[in-house]
């Protein structure tokens, strides 16, 4: 008996051991998984941090591409104003010679009635006709009548719309 005592003893001082190392592992274990987690977590908020700054240059470039297109679309605007011109000077003159001025007076007509045409579209989109008068000048309405840029009502002469050009 005393000998089974003995080797019982042995037996429960190295469960006694080994329980006491498991649990010294198991509290380093927990402690690098708290490390892990805490690495875990600022390595969650530099990617968030990293994709806000991402997403701000992502709007910064398309803000930057949009500016780059509205210049370009000025600068296209000013050519097809300057070859609005030149064709209106070679094919529709003005009927009165007069100063340098003819030229913006002639482009002053025809934005005229395509600004008239356009905002006519806008604020009554169910009745867009304008009715012709004799303030625009005849070769002007036909040149925009010509290139399609308005259309004539069917029953009445006198009075045109600006083209579907969105259908």
């Amino acid at each position: 008996l005393q000998k089974l005592k003995n080797d019982l003893e042995m037996v429960l001082s190295a469960v006694q051991s080994k329980n006491k190392q498991l649990d010294e592992d198991l509290k380093r274990e927990q402690q690098w998984n708290e490390e892990q987690k805490q690495m875990l977590e600022t390595l969650n908020k530099i990617e968030e941090e990293a994709n806000t700054e991402v997403e701000h240059l992502s709007q910064k470039r398309e803000f930057n591409e949009l500016q780059n297109k509205v210049l370009k679309l000025k600068t296209f605007k000013k050519e097809l104003l300057s070859a609005l011109g030149g064709f209106l000077d070679e094919h529709f003159p003005l009927p009165e010679k007069g100063e340098n001025t003819e030229k913006e007076v002639r482009l002053f007509f025809t934005y005229s009635i395509l600004n008239m045409l356009i905002n006519k579209l806008m604020t009554t989109p169910h009745e867009p006709y304008v009715t012709i008068n004799e303030s625009f000048w005849p070769p002007y309405i036909e040149l925009v009548l010509r290139c399609g840029m308005a259309l004539r009502h069917p029953e009445d002469p006198n009075r045109m719309r600006l083209q579907a050009f969105h259908k």
